[in-house]
C-alpha cells in the first residue's frame, strides 16, 4: 500500500502585503491552506482560528466525513468570533484540506485556494473555485482570458465565518505511488501559470523544500501582489522517515528570495477579498440573461421594422413607376 512521503508546507506575504493572512497545516495525514480575508487584522485572525480547529480536532477517521466535521468547526469558531468581535466583524477565510487515508486521499474545499495532482508529468485542478469570475466562466459569460484580469477576480462567493453553516466540497481521489499533490492559496496561482508550476515541481522532484522555495520565489518574481502559501505532499511506496519516527519537512515560512519581498515599510496596504453569496451571482446573471434577451428582441424589433420601412419604400416606388407606365 502506498505510504505518505516527502511533505512540506509554505507561507510568504507576497511584495505588496504587509500582513500575512494565510495559514496552512502540515499534520500528515491532514493537510490544508487557508486564506483569510476581513478588515484590519481579521483575515489574519479567521485563517488562523481555522488552522488551529484542524490541529487541535486531528485526522482521525472517516474520509470525507472527517473534513466536513473539521471544517464545520473551524466555521463555528470564525463566525462565533466574528458576532463577538466588533473588530472582527466579516471575517472569513477560504480553506481547502486534504486528508490521506487507505490509500485515498479526501478532501474537502471552500473558496477559490486550490487543490492541485501531478501524476506523470501532467498537473490536474481538483478543486472548483467558489468566485465571482468562475460563476461567469461556468456560464459562458467569461473566457478564461478575460478572467485573468477581471476586476472583480477576487470576489469569491463562498467562505468560511460569514454564516453558522458552510457549504463544503468533497471528493475523493484514489492515490498512485509517484503522485505529488498541491494545496495553494491564490497568492501562487494569480501570478504562476500551471504550467509554471508543474515545470517548477517536477524539476525539483526529491527535494520538496527546493520545489516549496522555487514556487514562492516565482509568485514573487510574477509580482506578488497577494500572500502565497504552498502545501504539498508526496504518495510514496514506502513510508519516509526522519529521525527514525516523522514525515515532516516543514519550511517554516521565512522569505525564500529576500530581495523578491519588500519590507513593510514599502508594502501598501492589503485590499480585502470581498464575499458574495453564489444566490446573489446567479440571480445577478439571470437578471442579465434577462437584460440580454430584452436587449436583443429590441434589436430584432427594430431590424423588422426597418425592413418593413424598406419594403414599404420598394413598394411605393414599384407603384410610382406602374402608374407612370399606364400614362
Amino acid at each position: 500500500m502506498s505510504s505518505l512521503g516527502h511533505v512540506g508546507g509554505v507561507t510568504d506575504p507576497g511584495r505588496r502585503r504587509r500582513r500575512n493572512e494565510d495559514a496552512y497545516v502540515v499534520e500528515p495525514p491532514l493537510f490544508a491552506v487557508a486564506d483569510g480575508m476581513g478588515g484590519a487584522q481579521a483575515g489574519e485572525v479567521a485563517s488562523r482560528l481555522a488552522a488551529a480547529a484542524l490541529k487541535e480536532g486531528g485526522a482521525g477517521e472517516g474520509g470525507e466525513q472527517r473534513i466536513v466535521a473539521l471544517i464545520q468547526e473551524a466555521n463555528r469558531r470564525i463566525y462565533d468570533r466574528s458576532n463577538r468581535d466588533p473588530s472582527a466583524s466579516g471575517m472569513g477565510t477560504t480553506m481547502t484540506v486534504a486528508l490521506v487515508e487507505d490509500g485515498q486521499v479526501a478532501f474537502g474545499h471552500v473558496g477559490d485556494s486550490r487543490a492541485y495532482l501531478i501524476r506523470e508529468g501532467a498537473m490536474e485542478q481538483l478543486t472548483e473555485d467558489h468566485s465571482l469570475v468562475a460563476e461567469l466562466m461556468r456560464s459562458g459569460k467569461l473566457s478564461p482570458e478575460e478572467a485573468e484580469t477581471h476586476p472583480q477576480r477576487s470576489v469569491i462567493t463562498r467562505a468560511l465565518g460569514t454564516d453558522p453553516d458552510v457549504d463544503v466540497d468533497t471528493f475523493t481521489i484514489a492515490a498512485q505511488t509517484g503522485d505529488v499533490f498541491l494545496l495553494c492559496s491564490d497568492g501562487l496561482t494569480t501570478m504562476v501559470s500551471n504550467g509554471a508550476i508543474l515545470d517548477l515541481v517536477e524539476r525539483c522532484r526529491g527535494d520538496m523544500d527546493k520545489a516549496l522555495r522555487a514556487l514562492v520565489q516565482a509568485a514573487n518574481k510574477g509580482g506578488g501582489e497577494d500572500n502565497i502559501t504552498v502545501v504539498a505532499f508526496e504518495i510514496a511506496a514506502e513510508p519516509l522517515a526522519r529521525d527514525g519516527e516523522t514525515r515532516e519537512y516543514v519550511f517554516e515560512g521565512a522569505t525564500p528570495d529576500e530581495e523578491d519581498t519588500l519590507t513593510e515599510a514599502d508594502a501598501v496596504p492589503a485590499v480585502d477579498t470581498a464575499v458574495i453569496p453564489a444566490e446573489e451571482i446567479q440571480a445577478e446573471l439571470r437578471a442579465t440573461e434577462q437584460r440580454e434577451r430584452a436587449v436583443r428582441r429590441r434589436h430584432l424589433r427594430r431590424r423588422v421594422l426597418a425592413w418593413l420601412a424598406l419594403l414599404l419604400i420598394v413598394a411605393g416606388i414599384a407603384l410610382a413607376l406602374y402608374l407612370r407606365f399606364l400614362r
